[in-house]
């Protein structure tokens, strides 16, 4: 079993870094958003590999938290970056 935990853990690093890429090179202001919305959707997937490997579930709350975070910033995010595109 530690061998899948360090495949997926291998596969959502891998996706972090392409996910960065995108974020620092992204032609366009909703790019960066998204990017930074699917990164936090691997910081939730990584954290809960980490919450299976330890059988520990004190950082299930975590999970939720930080995942409903992330969509209502990104949400809030690509509705003012929206709004600032027709402004303009």
């Amino acid at each position: 079993m530690n061998i899948v935990f360090a495949v997926v853990l291998g596969m959502l690093g891998l996706a972090g870094a392409l996910t960065l890429v995108r974020l620092l090179l992204g032609p366009d202001t909703l790019d960066r958003i998204a990017a930074l919305d699917a990164f936090v959707v691997l910081l939730v997937a990584t954290t809960a590999v980490y919450v299976a490997f330890y059988e520990d579930g004190s950082n299930i709350p975590l999970l939720a938290a930080v995942a409903l975070l992330g969509f209502v910033g990104s949400a809030a995010a690509m509705r003012l970056a929206e709004r600032r595109e027709r402004h303009r």
